[in-house]
């Protein structure tokens, strides 16, 4: 079977979306299938002309759709990776540069989605409809805060439609929880059922584990016996809800450590200053090898992920895959991997965070025998396989035999 791959961002282009796609592409390569990759000219797949500013996307795919004759095209879909083009005269429309590529492609896409469908709370914070300054001061005009408040519910039905239209051209969906898939599937009440649930597959760069005490020699960590540390890992980005962390209380046997980077196509690059936190060990490292991220999971106990909005976490699935349980926001996604007893879910403030380190810490070893149990689900020849089974079947279907 040759599969074309299509993603943006793929390594040496550094980026989570690029890493989980380059891990996949080998599992699948080693199940047998012919995998080419399409994605940036800094990348290294065997085709290249993606870029998120490019609004020639779709004819680079049809060119290379037409030239291979791939019997799947697998597009990992994060809409800022193919353009995102927001209409300002119409709040209601908005694009990518690969909408007539889904339009006109004749081969059968698979999509997976890296993100989707938010709430609307999520999307309009009471910060984005309060006037900062004028006349009225904080509380601003009614008026405006309401036209501002409709042009936003506006924006967010056109951006959920995005991946809603991408899974309706899509032969199939691939999303990484079943919190998604009802966000995607059944949002609109089509009862499609065309999402399909494939863990984000994950597995450690070095094997056999680092021990404890070689991992953090690696990276000037607390050595002292018993002392546990809580990982803070990803883009500088709003989103990631950093903001509250220099306010927790840690627990006197816990670090708090923390280490970011710029996100390669990102323009958004939080300036974190922890001057005056001294809760904090900002490793500073920037975007981590394989083995050096391998290496900061195996030096670490717990993750912590105070995210504002997400629909998926591939830092949170990196973390189980190396025996980590977590602490996140009570967000939908995160509430479905902590009732499986591999986390804990709080409202995202300093105190109910502080309050869910010290709940992981009395029971920590509960929570890392379930993880241990779980992260069996996320190695890439479990997740390959799935994925193979899902092309077969997709074709299969196509060609009218009963899969």
């Amino acid at each position: 079977m040759q599969v074309l791959m299509v993603c943006t961002e793929y390594p040496p282009i550094p980026g989570g979306i690029g890493r989980y796609t380059s891990n996949l592409t080998n599992a699948l390569l080693k199940l047998g299938l012919d995998v080419y990759v399409v994605c940036d000219e800094k990348g290294d797949g065997q085709y290249s002309g993606l870029y998120p500013y490019n609004p020639h996307n779709s004819d680079v795919l049809l060119k290379i759709v037409n030239d291979l004759k791939p019997d799947i095209v697998h597009v990992q879909f994060e809409a800022g990776l193919y353009g995102l083009i927001w209409d300002t005269k119409n709040p209601r429309k908005v694009e990518t540069y690969i909408d007539q590529f889904y339009a006109k492609c004749k081969i059968p896409i698979v999509t997976t989605f890296h993100s989707g469908p938010i709430t609307l709370n999520q999307w309009i914070t009471p910060s984005s409809l309060v006037k900062k300054s004028g006349k009225m001061g904080k509380l601003g005009i009614p008026l405006r805060a309401l036209l501002r408040y409709w042009k936003y519910f506006l924006n967010y039905q056109a951006f959920n439609n995005i991946t809603k239209e991408k899974l309706r051209m899509s032969r199939a969906g691939i999303v990484f929880s079943y919190y998604m898939s009802k966000l995607l599937d059944h949002g609109d009440g089509s009862g499609s059922n065309r999402c399909h649930v494939i863990y984000h597959g994950s597995e450690p760069a070095i094997c056999p584990p680092l021990n404890k005490k070689e991992a953090r020699e690696k990276f000037s960590l607390p050595q002292k016996q018993g002392h546990r540390i809580a990982l803070a890992h990803g883009f500088r980005t709003v989103t990631k809800g950093w903001d509250i962390l220099e306010k927790m209380k840690m627990p006197d046997e816990w670090t708090l450590v923390v280490n970011s980077s710029k996100g390669h196509y990102s323009i958004e690059n939080v300036d974190l200053k922890w001057e005056k936190a001294d809760n904090i060990l900002d490793l500073q490292r920037g975007f981590l090898s394989e083995e050096e991220l391998s290496t900061l999971f195996y030096a670490s106990d717990a993750v912590i992920l105070p995210y504002k909005v997400t629909a998926g976490s591939g830092v949170m699935f990196d973390a189980l895959a190396h025996g980590l349980p977590f602490i996140a926001t009570d967000l939908g996604f995160f509430r479905e991997f902590a009732a499986k007893g591999l986390g804990i879910t709080a409202k995202r403030n300093p105190d109910e965070f502080s309050k869910g380190i010290k709940k992981l810490d009395r029971n920590y070893f509960e929570y890392a025998e379930r993880v241990d149990a779980f992260k069996q689900n996320l190695k890439w020849n479990f997740v390959a396989r799935q994925h193979s089974q899902l092309y077969h079947s997709t074709i299969d279907a196509r060609r009218g035999l009963k899969v």
